[in-house]
């Protein structure tokens, strides 16, 4: 009977501990990725088929929270449609983010959005740049708040 009560304890004690562990960490989100932009240092670059995406955000630091102008410079064939970049941060289901592009002629495209603030603290987003027809190129950079 006394060890019945030990065990009652023992459990308590684990699912406290646990529970701390829980509170304690930061969580972990599946399928984040990996930083393959350093917006605030310039323009970024990533092949796609035969073309080279580039991505330069404006103004430096990239912040949250402010207009930010992005331009996408695209060296190979040019687009017969639209382009446009999706924000959204990796592996969070958030709602649409999308920054609709304007063609400056020779390969450059131009377009005005907001990064919001994340209620998280996190840090890490994502600008999809997505080419109907030809495929999309994910820069994945860091922001400021």
């Amino acid at each position: 009977m006394r060890l019945h009560n030990h065990t009652g304890f023992i459990i308590l004690f684990l699912t406290t501990c646990l529970l701390v562990i829980m509170l304690s960490t930061e969580p972990v989100f599946a399928g984040s990725a990996k930083i393959n932009c350093q917006a605030h240092e310039g323009p970024c670059k990533l092949p796609l088929g035969k073309e080279t995406i580039a991505l330069e955000i404006t103004p430096r630091p990239v912040t949250a929270m402010q207009d930010s102008f992005f331009k996408v410079t695209i060296t190979g064939d040019q687009p017969k449609e639209g382009l446009y970049l999706d924000l959204g941060m990796p592996a969070m289901k958030m709602g649409p983010n999308r920054v609709m592009l304007k063609s400056d002629g020779n390969g450059s495209y131009t377009g005005k959005g907001v990064i919001v603030r994340c209620k998280s603290g996190r840090r890490t987003w994502f600008a999809n740049v997505v080419i109907p027809g030809t495929g999309e190129a994910k820069f994945v950079f860091d922001v400021v708040y």
